[in-house]
């Protein structure tokens, strides 16, 4: 994978460089969980804070094991990480979001984006299998469609793939416009609508607006016209 200079990230991810005595000439990797480190050399790590999870308090660790570059949202201690690059920003959820997105923005070829109630990893899954032998294929990894499995699941983008497949799925209003900043899909797949998540809406028809976000720039959308509610709502936005 060809990785970008930190300089080109903090640029992309509107941060603050706090640059230390030693930084990483490129970031090829980016990690929110200190288990799944492999590559501490060319990792970038979002210190993400949800709940009672702060990803500031695994920074030392992870620099113990060699990692270099953090993005944070907290005034890091830099005396104590001298060789450290730390990239100050206000979010860091949004921060990920805003590299992912931009990383998409380097390639042409097609992606599909697949949304709905149920059955978007089983639809993703199944295209792979029919297309794979003509394409070479980047996919979400396993159900990873959430604020933070998107950005992860495109950051897996090169040059030498030819096809995209990732799926989106969201719980409340405003998180659709989040993920196709960041899908950024040229085709859509709409599977379904049902009661999955419906807490974080007042109804199917607004489920359906926010769902359908995903699609609003692809050039072709599929979907089951005969479920009425989806025919009715996408009709009505075309």
């Amino acid at each position: 994978m060809q990785g970008y200079a930190p300089y080109i990230i903090a640029e992309w991810i509107e941060g603050r460089l706090l640059p230390g005595l030693k930084q990483p000439s490129r970031i090829d990797h980016i990690l929110f969980d200190s288990r799944k480190l492999a590559f501490p050399d060319t990792t970038l790590f979002f210190a993400i804070t949800a709940g009672r999870r702060n990803g500031h308090e695994y920074i030392h660790d992870l620099y113990i094991r060699g990692v270099r570059a953090f993005a944070v949202s907290e005034e890091p201690d830099l005396e104590k990480f001298p060789e450290a690059l730390f990239i100050m920003v206000q979010n860091t959820v949004e921060a990920l979001q805003k590299l992912s997105a931009n990383h998409r923005k380097q390639f042409n070829y097609p992606v599909i984006g697949i949304t709905g109630s149920n059955g978007k990893t089983v639809v993703k899954e199944w295209l792979h299998f029919l297309l794979s032998p003509e394409y070479r294929i980047v996919r979400s990894p396993k159900s990873y469609n959430s604020q933070i499995g998107v950005p992860l699941s495109i950051w897996q983008m090169e040059a030498d793939d030819q096809l995209g497949i990732f799926e989106a799925g969201i719980s409340q209003p405003g998180e659709m416009d989040k993920l196709e900043k960041i899908i950024q899909p040229t085709l859509g797949i709409f599977t379904n609508i049902g009661e999955a998540h419906s807490e974080g809406f007042s109804s199917h028809e607004e489920k359906i607006c926010e769902k359908y976000m995903l699609f609003r720039d692809c050039k072709t959308l599929i979907y089951c016209k005969d479920h009425e509610v989806i025919d009715l709502q996408i009709q009505g936005l075309l």
